[in-house]
């Protein structure tokens, strides 16, 4: 789920944070689950051409009805991007990817985490993204008349989150404008931005490109959007994995039409997967030296109370644009890819802690032309779904609440929904379940252990919701297993999206490199060098475990092997 940028160059599967994160809509909800898309929909054309001339990436745009009950009236458009299969003759089909927000531009940010696919899968499947209805390339949500007029609006709220009454005020005041300003432009479009719209989007791709399952990985919001259309559209399920988790009733408030008592991001316990994970990153930090982490205080003990001795010091006597609130924004989008991440979260940290302000590194440059990506966007997909409380007075208390429970990321993360107190629509049509509706083929949920966005319990949650589910557990730190990576779990994957098998039930992976790792030894660990390797295979794959570990594949598919010698580590010269 995304936080005010994503996975990819921070601007990946967090658009569920704060600048992108908002509301609750207010038209009545639909009582009744939509039915698919009528026959008479016909299925869309893509016209593939290069995105950029010399590009390796096509992009396409076709035209999906508005609503899919009266389709007939207005269409809107959706941008598409395709990454054609890299093995010649061996195509299965195509994968289709959604990188989570919501509000994530697929077109962007597929091409930004395209090497983070498994080879096998990159040789096997056409990758297709796209930018869901409302969003970025496609038929956008925009409330603005001038990037400059967003950019102004943007800078008048407090960043991160409010801080004082005074803050509070000026952030509702905000977030009433936005909302403003949205129902003035197009109220008609709001309504139609739901997940379940999207789920349907997602089965007419799949008709234009001829598939007749669907194939497709979705992270962090993407698993609630995989879920959605597991069950408008079980028959058509190939395989589906699920990576990052948001467990379906608490998103939906177990299909509740009344205000909720909490924000959805404390129902979905973000806040304390946050908490935890912030906690592993300082004891982790402080366990080691300041040559591996720069705020090392010497012990994990002190080197919390360095943190919470700081956040303390900006709440009185911020630094530049460093603010209490901003930095704990910072902190937590930080927690998102642990490298370099949280190396570079801890150089800013130690920055604050000695009175300098921190360099900001610039964005990654994208090989496309950006588009508008406002925080309406975001707002518009979330409050479609997610019921939240509707008295923007109520968040004070809230985040008090929040914070006894998760300190700083519990007051983050309970602003980060209040914009959708006064969001001004209801999408006309939310699926709110049943979520166990028995799927042609089992879909594989991945859930890594200490997760700043979309805990542990949510991955736990997804799999026993759905009807055929198969939970593998990542060992590791940060947001999806596709920008944390663990070659264990590239293998199970792999071999699941090509020939259907599934990890045994119970299967554990760990993540490739941890946080602040030792310097690489010279000379190969298998073979004689530095460490000792515990080899344990995955099916025709071999995953080495020590403390330098990177994984490496097994040559063949067949059988297990524990003989096998390991390649090279990519990039370790090992």
């Amino acid at each position: 789920m995304p936080i005010s940028g994503c996975i990819a160059g921070r601007r990946f599967a967090v658009a569920i944070a704060a600048a992108v994160i908002c509301s609750t809509l207010f038209a009545g909800p639909s009582l009744v689950p939509a039915a698919a898309p009528s026959p008479s929909v016909p299925a869309p054309r893509l016209d593939w051409r290069p995105c950029v001339q010399g590009s390796r990436f096509d992009c396409a745009t076709t035209k999906v009805p508005l609503d899919y009950r009266s389709p007939g009236r207005r269409t809107i458009e959706l941008a598409v991007v395709k990454r054609k299969a890299t093995g010649p003759g061996r195509r299965i089909g195509t994968l289709f990817f959604n990188p989570g927000g919501p509000g994530g531009p697929g077109t962007v940010q597929m091409p930004e985490l395209y090497e983070s696919f498994p080879r096998q899968v990159r040789e096997r499947f056409d990758i297709v993204s796209w930018d869901p209805r409302g969003v970025g390339n496609s038929t956008a949500v925009n409330c603005f008349d001038s990037r400059e007029e967003a950019d102004a609006w943007r800078s008048s709220k407090p960043a991160g989150f409010p801080v004082g009454e005074q803050q509070r005020t000026t952030w509702i005041n905000a977030y009433k404008d936005l909302a403003r300003r949205c129902r003035q432009r197009d109220p008609e479009l709001l309504r139609h931005v739901s997940t379940a719209d999207t789920a349907r989007d997602l089965d007419q791709l799949r008709r234009a490109v001829g598939d007749p399952q669907l194939s497709y990985l979705g992270v962090s919001y993407g698993s609630f959007l995989g879920a959605t259309y597991a069950n408008l559209f079980p028959g058509k399920v190939r395989a589906m994995t699920l990576d990052s988790n948001i467990g379906p009733s608490a998103w939906t408030n177990h299909a509740s039409h009344s205000d909720p008592r909490l924000p959805v991001f404390l129902r979905m316990g973000t806040d304390l997967g946050a908490a935890a994970t912030l906690d592993r990153f300082l004891a982790l930090c402080g366990s080691t030296t300041t040559a591996r982490c720069v705020f090392s205080a010497g012990s994990p003990k002190a080197t919390r109370a360095k943190f919470d001795q700081l956040m303390q010091r900006l709440r009185g006597h911020p630094l530049g644009k460093w603010t209490y609130g901003s930095t704990v924004g910072d902190v937590v989008n930080a927690l998102y890819t642990v490298h370099p991440g949280w190396t570079h979260l801890a150089d800013r940290l130690q920055d604050l802690w000695q009175g300098r302000v921190p360099e900001q590194s610039p964005p990654s440059p994208s090989p496309f032309p950006l588009p508008y990506l406002g925080d309406e966007q975001a707002a518009a997909v979330l409050c479609s779904d997610s019921p939240n409380p509707r008295d923007p007075g109520a968040y004070h208390a809230l985040e008090e609440a929040g914070s006894t429970r998760a300190g700083d990321a519990g007051r983050f993360w309970t602003w980060a929904a209040e914009p959708c107190a006064t969001w001004p629509a209801r999408a006309a049509d939310r699926y709110t379940g049943p979520w166990n509706n028995p799927t042609a083929h089992t879909v594989l949920v991945v859930g890594t252990t200490y997760d700043p966005a979309t805990p542990y319990l949510d991955a736990k949650a997804m799999a026993e919701e759905l009807a055929n589910a198969r939970l593998l557990t990542h060992n590791g730190y940060g947001h999806t297993a596709l920008t944390n990576p663990s070659s264990c779990v590239n293998a199970y994957e792999s071999r699941y999206f090509i020939d259907g098998t599934l990890p045994p039930a119970g299967a554990t992976c760990q993540q490739d490199t941890p946080p602040f790792p030792a310097p690489k030894p010279h000379g190969g660990v298998a073979t004689g060098g530095a460490g000792t390797a515990d080899e344990r295979c995955v099916g025709g794959c071999v995953e080495a475990v020590h403390r330098f570990s990177c994984g490496a594949e097994c040559p063949g598919t067949g059988g297990v092997r524990p003989s096998c010698r390991r390649r090279k580590c990519r990039g370790s010269g090992r």
